[in-house]
């Protein structure tokens, strides 16, 4: 964080854009102290714990849902992993052993265990497994209040619409907060990728992270800037009007994108582009649906692996998926087969413990390392899409060699259901997801072996830079603007095009339209956005035509930096 010139603003980064202006609510939880005490019945204070542990993973399913229903599968799998996690025998197991072994009392056995395996996940020097510590001792606490009867934190008191400020915001405390209620989030720590970050894009509030420094007080009146990362401090009658002027303005676009969101994005000189949802579950594909998406250009299937001990039957993956395909009828849906590894873990599967889990087996290493699970996943996609119009794409492909693997598993899953009969799809595209730089410098080299690329900028801008995008001190620099990420993704349009074949985008750059004119420009053909962002993304292209933005492109191109190219966009 920075402290402004002007004396009453503070920058951070923006984490979800927008702008408000009210009152601040300043958020400091009270952390309960536990004291040791001996028990006199092990097995009752056990019993006691478990009822406690039982008591928190219904509250946790409660909120998963509440989540699913109000910000998608992308918040809803957040709560998956708690419950996960607080499930896991190294967590509840190990307390329960604790308060019976040596007589302690649950929640000194609960604190303990939340404190070793926390301090276990940070002394591994990864962010990715820091990250998992801040999950640790969230669920640590909440079921040690559960233990003292202490109640769970939360927002439930807040009564006028105000502006949340506080050091971080865990994920259970900010579902609690009443619908209307939260104006925007201001927060001490966290990064574009932090949960706070991901919950407040999800529910489209305003959000800056990383203010560190800024001391705030009740009822004080901040304005936040969530595309800037802006916070003003009691500002002034010229800011104030300023601000006001341009959320009215920003509503008035966002009321007349989604007024429009169902027709088609066409330019001024009449290109059309595709403009298409990432969802994670069969209700986000209803969301998708009714926000105007025409198809699914990034469908998760993670969702059907979570929170369980062992992977779905193929039978109940197939039912799964074909309630996503009869949303979209003869739409496309784009199916990434399954995608772990990495920042992503499913009980299960074996993963190990790696030190850097990004560069290990994750994505289509993991599948064709697990080829019976691979099988059982393949299997129930053809069947499911019969009648639809499936793009079967594979994740985190670095080779050739990988492509022609992951194709005889297709074809060997394909020749397995014909063997018995069954019906399945027998006419679909296969893909690739572009995110390793290897596969972007040779994209003129895959693209004879497949039928599509699509883009995932989030993964390709990190191991472009070589930025943690999950570490707060470097997050800021993993901008998919950057000239060196944008350079990638015109190199691998031109070579897709080149083999007749077509490119899309998945990643946050899809939905952002300030990059709007510059994919335009570099030829991109499918564009694929959380549901909340197509009609803005769809409005902004119909201003633009395909001349313009390839002038663009190629200034953008010849920039030095994110920030040139940023100023470039702006200025249009």
């Amino acid at each position: 964080m920075r402290r402004s010139e002007v004396s009453d603003r503070f920058d951070g980064i923006g984490a979800s854009g927008g702008i408000a202006i009210g009152p601040a609510v300043v958020y400091r939880p009270d952390v309960p102290e536990v004291r040791v005490r001996e028990v006199a019945d092990p097995a009752a204070e056990a019993a006691r714990l478990e009822r406690a542990v039982a008591s928190v993973l219904e509250r946790l399913g409660r909120l998963e849902a509440l989540a699913s229903g109000e910000a998608g599968a992308e918040v809803a799998e957040i709560f998956e992993a708690h419950r996960m996690f607080l499930d896991d025998p190294s967590f509840s197991g190990d307390a329960l052993e604790m308060v019976r072994s040596e007589a302690i009392c649950a929640e000194a056995a609960v604190d303990r265990v939340t404190d070793r395996l926390a301090t276990e996940f940070e002394e591994i020097g990864d962010e990715y497994f820091a990250a998992r510590a801040a999950d640790v001792r969230d669920i640590g606490t909440q079921l040690v209040r559960e233990l003292l009867g202490l109640g769970q934190l939360g927002f439930g008191h807040l009564t006028r619409p105000s502006v949340i400020a506080a050091r971080d915001l865990t994920p259970s405390e900010t579902m609690t907060i009443p619908p209307g209620m939260a104006l925007a989030f201001v927060t001490e720590v966290g990064s574009p990728t932090s949960h706070t970050a991901i919950l407040a894009r999800s529910l489209g509030i305003p959000a800056v992270v990383g203010v560190g420094g800024a001391e705030f007080t009740d009822g004080v009146v901040l304005a936040v800037d969530g595309d800037s990362g802006s916070v003003w401090v009691e500002p002034d009658a010229q800011t104030v009007t300023a601000l006001t002027r341009r959320k009215a303005d920003l509503d008035a676009l966002a009321d007349e994108a989604q007024a429009h969101a169902g027709e088609p994005a066409v330019t001024r000189d009449g290109r059309l582009i595709e403009v298409v949802a990432n969802i994670g579950s069969p209700a986000d594909a209803s969301r998708a649906d009714r926000a105007g998406a025409e198809g699914v250009g990034l469908f998760r299937t993670e969702f059907l692996f979570i929170d369980r001990g062992a992977p779905p039957s193929e039978e109940e993956q197939y039912r799964a998926y074909r309630e996503v395909f009869e949303t979209f009828g003869t739409r496309p849906v784009v199916v990434r087969t399954l995608d772990v590894g990495g920042d992503k873990e499913v009980p299960g599967i074996d993963q190990g413990q790696e030190l850097n889990p990004f560069l290990g087996v994750r994505g289509i290493r993991l599948t064709l390392a697990e080829s019976d699970l691979f099988r059982t996943q393949l299997r129930a996609l053809l069947r499911a899409a019969v009648g639809a119009n499936l793009k079967l794409m594979f994740p985190m492909v670095a080779t050739l060699e990988e492509i022609d693997r992951a194709r005889e598993a297709v074809d060997a899953a394909a020749a397995s259901l014909d063997a018995e009969g069954a019906e399945r799809a027998d006419d679909f595209e296969i893909g690739i997801m572009i995110e390793v730089p290897s596969a972007a410098v040779t994209a003129d080299l895959l693209a004879p072996h497949v039928d599509f690329f699509s883009i995932g900028t989030n993964d390709l801008t990190q191991y472009t830079l070589a930025v943690d995008r999950t570490n707060p001190a470097v997050a800021p620099m993993a901008d998919a603007l950057h000239p060196a990420v944008l350079r990638l993704i015109g190199s691998v349009i031109d070579a897709a095009h080149a083999a007749g074949k077509w490119v899309g985008l998945c990643g946050e750059l899809a939905g952002d339209p300030l990059a709007a004119p510059v994919l335009l420009g570099l030829g991109l053909d499918e564009w694929s956005m959380n549901p909340p962002s197509i009609g803005m993304v769809k409005a902004r292209v119909r201003t633009l035509s395909g001349d313009e933005c390839r002038s663009v492109a190629a200034r953008c191109l010849g920039a030095t930096s994110a920030r040139q190219v940023r100023e470039i966009l702006e200025g249009l």
